[in-house]
């Protein structure tokens, strides 16, 4: 199992490009053996200590395999609509995890 954490920062004003690549790219992870567990966008208020910006949204995502995560980045349907992301995102980090148990 692949374990991704997002943090994804907004360019200003273009929030709603942002909502409109989310739409279109979150039913694609589950083509791929994929799932969003968890989708936070933080608020200021809710943040306790913060030694970066804090993000518009963090996303928490699996894939049953790192193959099945290479097949989402690299899917056809997807390259359609990067357009979005790339007019939406001004940076992100993606952090690959592993389950301790």
């Amino acid at each position: 199992m692949l374990y991704l954490t997002q943090l994804i920062y907004i360019l200003k004003g273009q929030e709603e490009v942002f909502h409109q690549f989310e739409a279109m790219a979150i039913p694609t992870i589950l083509k791929y053996n994929g799932r969003l567990t968890l989708r936070v966008r933080p608020e200021k208020t809710s943040i306790i200590e913060s030694n970066i910006d804090v993000p518009y949204e963090i996303h928490l995502v699996e894939f049953d395999t790192q193959e099945d995560f290479e097949n989402f980045k690299t899917d056809e349907g997807r390259k359609n609509f990067l357009h979005l992301k790339d007019q939406s995102i001004k940076s992100s980090f993606l952090i690959q995890g592993k389950r301790i148990t």
